[in-house]
């Protein structure tokens, strides 16, 4: 039985998307966090063998911002397969959430009151 105390959060998205941050903030909270690099990764279901999360979440960020807050030196193209890579992860998230137009701290925030309202089987 999964219970709010052991329950393991796994954070996917593109580069820059916040997952780094988020995790780190989630431990802060007591929240157990796992970053997963699926975006570079060719195996559709990565983010399911490496760390088998109970929640599955997918922090989005459009090719312009990722650019602006981490300076990446990149092409839309590459943030398009991307995107690709991580379809699968996408399809099956508990939750996802644009980062785009939200604060860390209003990502946190939103991703704690998903959890806290989520009920263990």
């Amino acid at each position: 039985m999964t219970t709010a105390e052991s329950l393991l959060v796994g954070l996917v998205g593109p580069c820059a998307s916040g997952k780094s941050t988020l995790a780190a903030r989630l431990e802060a909270h007591g929240v157990r966090a796992r970053h997963i690099a699926q975006e570079h990764s060719h195996v559709p279901d990565m983010w399911r063998r490496i760390t088998n999360p109970d929640v599955l979440i997918f922090l989005d960020a459009s090719y312009p911002v990722t650019i602006q807050r981490r300076k990446l030196n990149w092409l839309e193209r590459e943030w398009a397969e991307q995107q690709r890579r991580l379809s699968h992860a996408r399809q099956h998230a508990d939750l996802y959430l644009d980062t785009d137009p939200l604060s860390v701290e209003e990502v946190l925030g939103r991703v704690l009151e998903f959890i806290s309202n989520r009920t263990f089987p």
